[in-house]
């Protein structure tokens, strides 16, 4: 059960934090500015927990760092779904927008956004430098690099956009994506995430270690587990939101 404790609380964890952001962007804007408030007080206490767990090699400890980290994930997230963390273009691409023009227009798009992952990144890293537990880095890399991959495909073109998921105030961030059976980033990213997924298992299961490195092991994996099934989400004749219904139930028109 080393592995699997790991991999279950990895997967309620994502799973309940997805419905949980999904749920507070629904409400009404005037309780928005809150809710940012609420997740740039936790993001205070993500980081604290970043730094005491830093130097814990013992379960919990990689426990701490794990939980922390998605954290500080959360809070970008949270930004990002509210509006307050986008980047300075806030209107649709143009429809006459190709190739180069069409991917500048994007970037502006997310500016923000992908400046307070590089920030938020940089803060684990000086947070944990030379530290035995790095769990907090290495979560926090996979989350980037896999919705990297995940971003990239889907201004390419993939079958499932997902625009569901997309709040009324960021409808316009829609005109960025492209609705095709497939683009030919795609099997070199699901290749890439199988590889990386089986050596992360590979390392917690099949080596000889402690209890720290499996356990650590075992939430990396997981989360190069899950990238995989979102990655399958984008293409496969799937409903994901059914997953998260009971987030989506704050978008419903409101007295």
């Amino acid at each position: 059960m080393q592995h699997g404790w790991p991999a279950l609380y990895t997967l309620l964890l994502w799973w309940f934090s997805t419905g949980l952001i999904l749920y507070l962007n629904g409400l009404p804007r005037a309780t928005h500015p809150w809710t940012f408030a609420s997740a740039t007080v936790l993001l205070g206490i993500a980081l604290v927990g970043v730094s005491v767990s830093a130097s814990d090699t013992r379960v919990t400890g990689a426990y701490l760092a794990f939980t922390a980290a998605l954290m500080v994930w959360a809070w970008q997230e949270i930004g990002f779904l509210l509006g307050y963390v986008t980047g300075p273009r806030r209107h649709a691409c143009p429809p006459s927008a190709r190739g180069w023009r069409r991917a500048g227009h994007a970037v502006m798009a997310i500016l923000y956004h992908e400046l307070a992952l590089i920030v938020l990144g940089a803060a684990i890293l000086a947070l944990s430098w030379h530290k035995p537990n790095q769990l907090a880095a290495w979560t926090f890399g996979v989350l980037w690099l896999m919705r990297l991959s995940a971003k990239l495909n889907v201004f390419l073109g993939v079958r499932n956009l997902n625009e569901q998921f997309l709040p009324e105030h960021l409808r316009y961030m829609h005109s960025y994506f492209r609705q095709r059976s497939s683009n030919a980033l795609f099997p070199v990213s699901v290749i890439g995430v199988t590889a990386l997924a089986a050596s992360a298992w590979h390392i917690a299961v099949a080596l000889h270690r402690d209890s720290f490195d499996i356990t650590a092991g075992s939430f990396v994996a997981t989360l190069l587990s899950l990238a995989l099934i979102e990655h399958g989400f984008m293409m496969l004749p799937l409903r994901s939101e059914r997953l998260w219904d009971w987030g989506l139930r704050s978008r419903a028109p409101h007295p």
